[in-house]
């Protein structure tokens, strides 16, 4: 045990994140509504965003287990992730709703995350977290994102595109 700050410490590192994701939850005790908030990555590589994103929620939800995503809007990510002293598994499914992750914790507990575009306007993205956060917004995915459905399918395929172009440069 050693003595920082006045603090006595036992040289064990929290497991805190190491930059604070921007993320808006509503109240824990507010389950109304489709989301249970908006958090806005600063880019598409979702192994890279996550860890400091679960060791937050990770105080909601205990343990994470689980994470589900929509791989057209990511990166490709891998099937696991060792964070915060566990494997949390991955799973990419076109049936996770477009601009959404689901966050699977102990005893059943989840939440579900409006997820906004990395590449969004700042003060747009700032105010989308926050109409998540509302305790009783009951909002649509595409409504917070103020997108149409033609206008997202055609976002899903251009980026689909763009990375398949990538990866063969």
């Amino acid at each position: 045990m050693t003595l920082q700050g006045g603090r006595a410490t036992t040289g064990r590192r929290e497991q805190g994140p190491e930059h604070t994701p921007r993320l808006r939850l509503k109240p824990k005790a507010s389950p109304t509504g489709y989301v249970d908030g908006g958090w806005w990555p600063h880019t598409d590589e979702l192994a890279t965003e996550l860890p400091d994103l679960l060791a937050v929620l990770s105080v909601r939800l205990g343990a994470i287990t689980a994470v589900t995503y929509n791989p057209s809007e990511w990166a490709n990510a891998p099937a696991s992730l060792r964070t915060g002293g566990h494997c949390v598994q991955l799973e990419g499914t076109h049936l996770q709703q477009a601009g959404t992750l689901k966050v699977l914790g102990a005893d059943d507990k989840k939440v579900l995350l409006v997820v906004v575009p990395h590449q969004f306007d700042p003060d747009i993205a700032h105010e989308t977290m926050m109409a998540a956060a509302v305790p009783n917004n009951a909002s649509t995915v595409d409504d917070l994102l103020m997108v149409s459905a033609p206008e997202r399918e055609a976002r899903i395929k251009a980026a689909v595109t763009q990375r398949h172009w990538a990866a063969h440069d």
